[in-house]
């Protein structure tokens, strides 16, 4: 049987175009490849070297998923548009050295006053320019297509890596870094999809631009001769050494100044996603904190949050002042250099003019070539730190995954059961992720248009076990069957509420255009929300509008929409009254008859609205049912339902906890 997030999907009645996507983006998922094997550190190694064999792993694990993007599952148009690039680099190349013989032929014609030779080349000068431009404007939309489909590959594989199975929730259960992955999906993944195309062409560039110039200064610049001590000193390819020279001592003293670029960046996007998370975090809850008067404490948080964040701005904009000094002092001196070297050799007539300017040309392409580390060191290490976070998480996503794929922790199945139960637990047992016991071993059955009720103190473990059994809770083990083809709806404490129209947070989670505007109108009629009918179509931000009350109302109208044939409610009533609450419970047993509950709550007076109870008791090692009671008697006997022995002993001859007694039928 499928999963329970499948069994959602189709309780739900998702159209055919969701579940196109859907199905889209699972591919993308598959497609993505199985997580690599878990790589442990290295006993021997101290925490530092530990951690920097970590950070190194990180990069390699962006490239595993990353590089899939030109693998079988990729785009078509990968390597297609990766090679068309390479080609408009090579070609913009050979413009460039257009360019520069121009240069020479030009300031020659001008040293020999050749009027005709000028025109001739100030002719030549605009189609040379326009076919440049063209090439590296085309070059740029060829080189932002890679980017961009890129990152549409690779986000939608992690997007539906992170929905999948509910990791996304499970990810706020486990430890690791992981944290913000909304920031890590979008900027951080922006930033390393984007930066590894720029850098990629620009060193292909930057190599092809330095081969082709760096003969152009051999040929030109010959063999230097120097007077030393009374002897003569030659210098082969001067202009060539001199530039390997000048880049070297430029590239070196770049990545020794800059050596804490990767780090100050990494820890700056860190910052920067916790002000956000912040920032977002009051907006949430701006209505609690308004009430409880906690705009100093926030202010406070956030001035502390802030803080973080200019400090670590001020210390990449040292980082910054630093590299700048050299790159910048490196632009003014670059195209001096050439020119002084040249200058003997014109003075005494072994150079022309053209051939100073030629060779000066050819020195600032070389030099910038080789200087390409001191101009995008800033960027690399920027992408360093946002490869790492997006790998972070996707280490986060492999762990799952691969305990999903191991029984290594104990895992909870899912299957359907047999007869004619609606629900069974079968020998369920919810764990941690690190195995600590949450709930014991349970066994339950639950019958069609049985309405039970689950109680017991806070922290005996009723939400964990519904999130098991809504498969959101993987750890431990047994299984929770459903009966086949019957579908499930859940009503969680704090109801969600979508972006847009009131009509598709009323038809949430199917399209808002699901039921006809009548149908949903008459739903909302019955929950009591009468008075909203007339703004259905207004895109408001309901989530922060609508009372507590109001929305757990919302999500009893979207249980009438959807009527399906098993509801979960946890603590869906909480937020209202009791006589609203009566209500509410009073509608859906008459408007649903035959559909099966199981309740969540604390209040003793939802009793009245159930035929069974069972309660949990926390004990030490784990939660445990206690008893399971029928609040009204039935005409049959139920199967085994509740498993005798508490501590590895058994009841003493006689005794049971397993106990009926008779209830008020209430709302029937």
């Amino acid at each position: 049987m499928a999963d329970v997030t499948s069994k959602l999907e189709s309780v739900d009645g998702a159209d055919a175009q969701g579940a196109e996507k859907s199905r889209q983006a699972k591919a993308s998922a598959v497609e993505a490849g199985p997580p690599p094997d878990a790589i442990e550190p290295d006993k021997d190694l101290t925490p530092e070297e530990a951690e920097q064999a970590r950070r190194k792993y990180l990069l390699k694990r962006f490239w595993i998923s990353a590089r899939g993007y030109w693998g079988r599952g990729g785009d078509g148009f990968a390597w297609p548009c990766s090679i068309g690039l390479l080609v408009m680099i090579g070609m913009n190349v050979g413009f460039q050295y257009g360019i520069n013989l121009w240069n020479r032929g030009i300031f020659d014609a001008i040293e020999r006053h050749d009027a005709g030779t000028v025109y001739f080349f100030g002719a030549v000068f605009p189609p040379l320019v326009l076919g440049s431009v063209a090439l590296v404007t085309f070059q740029v939309y060829v080189r932002m297509m890679i980017q961009r489909r890129w990152r549409k590959w690779l986000a939608t594989a992690l997007i539906a890596r992170w929905l999948a199975n509910g990791r996304y929730y499970q990810l706020n259960l486990i430890g690791g870094d992981h944290k913000n992955p909304e920031a890590r999906i979008s900027e951080d993944l922006r930033i390393a999809t984007e930066a590894p195309v720029d850098f990629i062409a620009g060193v292909i560039s930057a190599f092809l631009s330095a081969s082709t110039f760096i003969v152009v200064l051999w040929t030109i610049g010959g063999a230097l001769t120097l007077p030393i001590a009374g002897a003569s000193v030659t210098i082969p390819g001067f202009l060539v050494v001199t530039a390997v020279l000048y880049a070297i001592i430029t590239s070196t003293t770049i990545a020794v100044i800059g050596r804490h670029f990767v780090r100050v960046s990494e820890v700056k996007n860190q910052v920067e996603a916790e002000f956000r998370y912040t920032l977002t975090h009051v907006r949430e809850n701006g209505e609690s904190i308004a009430l409880l008067g906690g705009e100093e404490e926030e202010r406070s948080d956030l001035d502390k949050t802030f803080s973080n964040v200019l400090k670590q701005w001020a210390q990449l904009a040292h980082q910054h002042m630093r590299t700048t000094f050299v790159s910048h002092g490196s632009m003014l001196i670059a195209p001096v250099v050439p020119v002084l070297l040249c200058a003997p050799k014109f003075l005494e007539g072994s150079m022309s003019l053209g051939e100073v300017m030629q060779a000066a040309s050819a020195f600032a392409i070389v030099q910038s070539a080789f200087g390409w580390l001191v101009d995008n060191y800033p960027r690399l290490a920027d992408w360093n730190a946002c490869a790492r976070r997006v790998a972070s998480l996707m280490m986060s996503l492999d762990g799952l995954e691969r305990a999903e794929q191991s029984d290594a922790l104990g895992r909870i199945r899912h299957g359907e059961t047999e007869g004619e139960a609606m629900l069974s637990l079968n020998d369920l047992a919810v764990s941690l992720d690190d195995g600590t016991a949450v709930v014991k071993e349970t066994q339950v059955e639950i019958e069609p248009g049985e309405r039970v009720l689950v109680s017991g103190e806070s922290g005996s473990g009723k939400s964990t076990l519904v999130r098991a059994i809504a498969g959101l809770w993987p750890w431990g083990h047994g299984s929770v069957d459903f009966h086949a083809d019957r579908r499930l709806f859940m009503l969680p404490q704090r109801p969600y509420i979508p972006a847009g129209t009131l009509r598709r947070a009323v038809a949430y989670p199917n399209a808002a255009d699901g039921w006809p505007l009548e149908e949903i109108k008459a739903a909302l009629d019955k929950v009591g929300l009468d008075y909203l009918k007339d703004k259905l179509e207004e895109e408001a931000p309901w989530d922060q509008t609508l009372s507590g009350g109001e929305k757990q109302r919302l999500a009893f109208a979207r249980l009438l929409l959807h009527n399906p044939d098993i509801i979960v409610l946890d603590e869906a009533t909480s937020a209202l009254d009791e006589k609203s609450q009566d209500k509410m419970m009073e509608m859906v047993i008459e408007q649903l008859p035959k559909v099966t509950i199981v309740s969540v709550a604390h209040r003793a007076e939802l009793e009245a609205f159930h035929s069974r109870k069972i309660t949990l008791e926390r004990r030490e090692g784990g939660a445990k049912l206690v008893s399971d009671i029928d609040l009204v008697p039935r005409a049959r006997k139920r199967n085994v339902l509740l498993r005798l022995l508490e501590d590895g002993r058994a009841l003493p001859k006689g005794k049971t906890r397993l106990s009926k007694v008779e209830g008020p039928r209430g709302g029937s």
